[in-house]
């Protein structure tokens, strides 16, 4: 079993080096930090089992530092250290995140019973409940958190919040932008859902995914017999989000012969089917996403300028996920909730390292990426939480079957586009898609027994498995 590491956080020199002698004697790993700050710094720079801190510190207190150690990663066990006369502090402590609180002088066989306890696993079981208590209230913080279903506390997304909530209950075109994965059809969803259209319907159209005729078919209709296969006549999409709202994702990729046609609809509020020379008056409010850079698409010619100026009205951006690290663990909680409920297991949360593993990277792949990181954590781990194992191999070392590619597609709140897309990145799950949870497992067991050049008793640990019971899924799987 790899030796905890305890941070020990106090500015009186004496007392760390005590607690040090102590702590390595019963078998711990420690490093030390003398305030606060210095301490928050160490907990960014990597994952910790536990944190002992006290509380009274000159440059950075102990509750401040604290704060800043659960908002950077909620999974860390902080122990607080406090006089036996500041019991309010203690209490704030609690309130604030703290495992649990230990008075001064410190009787050492309380020190170790309660390091033991938040070192033992019903200590996650206890962080990540509270983390998905936090996440139930802030998605339910104020009329706009309960209406979008957007996840996410950080100034961006705060900032997005109220744009939505601006922007919804106007008539005008908005013109989504961000990075794929980010969530754009999630905010399109909002407008819609927070403007007076919300009583009629919300059609998508996917601009990319579809040819030039088809596409022209998908949005204004055709008569029958208007080309081969017309064999009957077929409102478009224009005509079926009449009195709603039109949501035109990828918009970047609509060829250019029939950005014309989309740009007298929006300025004379009418189409033509296919074939028809009868236009059709339509109600439509049309919100469009794109992840190109519009303007430099316009001046290049690939997009039509007076088309980018007449979606332009309102410009609403998503954000990248890395440009709001601070929502990663709200996200992760919650997808870990969705795939655990839906894979019928019952992991109760993430572990230290795992949780600082997602909070160090860059995710490229926005929160479609973290969701399927999380889906495929869910679905190869064995034990009672997500471990950095059961990440994909390209965010940290030790992952299982991974291949170093992006997360691809899939994501809901916060992710855009992403029901039921297959994986667009080579994210290491495209392979596993329709497999049985069996299979899956089987296929762990061989990679991982690959890896460790078919030693078994490492194999077991990186399963988080015992000896015995890898002998007993090799004899099941007919792998001896």
């Amino acid at each position: 079993m790899t030796t905890a590491t305890i941070l020990i956080v106090d500015d009186d020199a004496a007392h760390r080096s005590m607690l040090r002698t102590m702590l390595r004697g019963w078998g711990y790993a420690t490093e030390e930090a003398d305030d606060g700050e210095s301490a928050v710094e160490k907990v960014r720079q990597r994952a910790w089992d536990a944190v002992l801190m006290d509380v009274r510190m000159a440059r950075m207190d102990g509750i401040e530092a604290l704060h800043r150690i659960l908002d950077w990663n909620p999974a860390t066990p902080v122990l607080i250290m406090t006089a036996f006369s500041s019991v309010d502090t203690a209490v704030e402590a609690l309130r604030t995140g703290a495992y649990d609180y230990l008075t001064k002088p410190l009787d050492f066989d309380v020190l170790r019973h309660t390091l033991e306890r938040a070192l033992d696993h019903t200590r996650l079981a206890s962080e990540n409940r509270e983390l998905r208590e936090r996440l139930t209230a802030q998605a339910g913080q104020g009329a706009a958190g309960a209406l979008y279903g957007i996840i996410g506390r950080s100034a961006p997304m705060r900032e997005l919040v109220e744009m939505i909530a601006t922007v919804a209950p106007s008539e005008a075109t908005v013109l989504i932008t961000g990075e794929s994965g980010t969530g754009k059809e999630l905010v399109a969803r909002a407008l819609h859902a927070a403007s007076h259209r919300a009583a009629r319907q919300l059609v998508t159209v996917n601009c990319a995914a579809l040819t030039e005729t088809l596409l022209e078919s998908e949005l204004f209709g055709h008569e029958r017999g208007a080309f081969t296969g017309a064999d009957r006549r077929r409102e478009g999409r224009f005509v079926q989000a009449d009195g709603g709202t039109l949501f035109l994702d990828e918009i970047g990729e609509m060829p250019l012969p029939l950005q014309a046609k989309l740009l007298r609809a929006l300025q004379q509020g009418e189409v033509q089917r296919v074939g028809s020379d009868t236009p059709l008056t339509v109600d439509v409010r049309v919100i469009a996403a794109t992840n190109r850079d519009l303007r430099e698409e316009a001046a290049a010619g690939r997009f039509r300028e007076d088309l980018y100026y007449r979606l332009n009205v309102i410009t609403v951006h998503v954000p990248a996920l890395r440009e709001r690290a601070g929502d990663v663990p709200l996200l992760a909680a919650f997808f870990l909730d969705r795939y655990t409920e839906k894979n019928r297991k019952h992991l109760k949360g993430f572990s230290p390292q795992a949780m600082d593993l997602l909070l160090r990277h860059d995710w490229p792949g926005n929160v479609r990426e973290l969701e399927n990181a999380i889906e495929r954590a869910v679905i190869l781990a064995t034990g009672d939480y997500v471990t950095e194992r059961e990440l994909p191999l390209h965010l940290g070392t030790g992952g299982i079957g991974g291949n170093g590619g992006n997360a691809g597609a899939g994501g809901a709140a916060g992710s855009d586009a992403g029901a039921g897309n297959a994986p667009a990145d080579g994210d290491g799950l495209a392979p596993y898609a329709g497999l049985s949870l069996e299979d899956l497992e089987r296929r762990a067991i061989i990679a991982t027994l690959r890896e460790t050049g078919d030693n078994k008793s490492e194999a077991a640990r990186r399963l988080g498995i015992t000896r015995a019971t890898l002998h007993n899924k090799l004899k099941k799987y007919d792998l001896e």
